[in-house]
């Protein structure tokens, strides 16, 4: 379905040397360095796949979603949808995908839903019965009815994005493009923007790239994710190995009885440790014990904690990949995918 070969996208920066002095040379013989945004970055998608899209600020992401939806021309590479160059078949790309920014609406704002929706009707050519079935099922998933009569301007930032989002699945498009489709909702709309989209990619097989830094978006909608950093791939594969593989980091709650005790053990030196490899957090109320399980075992822990306090509760918990992820960005954690 998605095919993406050794794209690179650069741009061209002027240089100027400051003063004024410096802006009359720039005009008169400017000089330029080229910035790579996007280096030789390959991936496919298959029919019906949800990916999650990921990288830090800056990382290249929304250039290449750019690429991908015909905005930007790539410096080199391919990129190839359903059989067509985003931008070179413009035209009839357009109406193969849909594409919803979370912090841009594509919506009139002045109109009330509805006629908006019969605005894009027209626009993408749906005729008369595949528009009222459409409108059928969109609501059914996304509950619009409640608020299709209402002015854009007057909905709520969770109800504009369910808005936004059956605004791009008018036309039935074979592929959608979610850019950070949950930023700035509380928890209980984000948790049906989940369940829309779910409902959508299984109901008719959509393809979804996904793009966001709401890491409870990627484990409950994705199970592959793309991560890219500075303008390069380093990682892609399924979540699941990404935690087998790099989740060595475990957490360990524990409730003592005495507080005091925690602050005598010495994890560091009994286990011959370095400062990165455990942190020992103590909020009063419960004692955290976050270590790496590569460099001493959950059993090790445990025994030489317990032989030395006296505590009420223990809970501990497995790496998740927001804390993987992290350690990514932090250089902590080394890729070789």
């Amino acid at each position: 379905m998605i095919y993406v070969e050794n794209l690179k996208k650069e741009f061209k920066k002027a240089i100027k040397e400051p003063g004024l002095k410096g802006s009359l040379k720039s005009f008169i013989k400017p000089k330029n360095e080229i910035i790579t945004a996007v280096d030789d970055i390959s991936f496919h998608v298959s029919k019906g796949e949800i990916l999650g899209f990921i990288g830090p600020n800056g990382a290249g992401k929304s250039t290449v979603i750019k690429m991908l939806t015909g905005i930007l021309t790539p410096t080199s590479g391919r990129c190839e949808i359903n059989g067509k160059i985003p931008y070179k078949n413009r035209k009839s790309y357009v109406k193969e995908i849909g594409v919803v920014f979370g912090q841009r609406t594509q919506l009139w704002w002045d109109l009330a839903l509805r006629e908006t929706y019969t605005v894009l009707k027209e626009i993408y050519e749906v005729d008369d019965e595949s528009y009222k079935k459409r409108m059928a099922f969109l609501n059914e998933v996304l509950e619009l009815d409640s608020f299709i009569t209402s002015p854009v301007r007057t909905l709520s930032l969770g109800q504009r994005m369910r808005a936004d989002i059956a605004a791009s699945l008018l036309h039935s498009p074979k592929v959608l493009f979610l850019d950070e489709p949950t930023i700035g909702l509380d928890v209980v709309v984000k948790d049906n923007i989940r369940k829309a989209v779910k409902a959508i990619n299984a109901e008719e097989n959509t393809t979804v790239i996904l793009t966001t830094h709401d890491l409870q978006d990627v484990e409950n909608l994705c199970d592959r994710i793309v991560m890219i950093d500075k303008g390069n791939k380093v990682f892609d594969g399924e979540i699941s190995k990404l935690k087998t593989k790099y989740g060595q980091s475990r957490e360990m709650k524990f409730v003592p009885e005495d507080f005091d005790a925690f602050n005598n053990l010495d994890y560091l030196g009994v286990f011959n440790l370095k400062d990165s490899d455990i942190e020992v957090e103590n909020d009063g109320h419960t004692v955290s014990v976050r270590f790496n399980s590569d460099a001493v075992s959950v059993e090790k822990i445990l025994n030489y904690t317990l032989s030395r306090t006296h505590v009420k509760d223990i809970n501990v918990k497995d790496a998740d990949i927001e804390e993987i992820i992290k350690g990514i960005y932090r250089s902590e954690v080394k890729l070789d995918a």
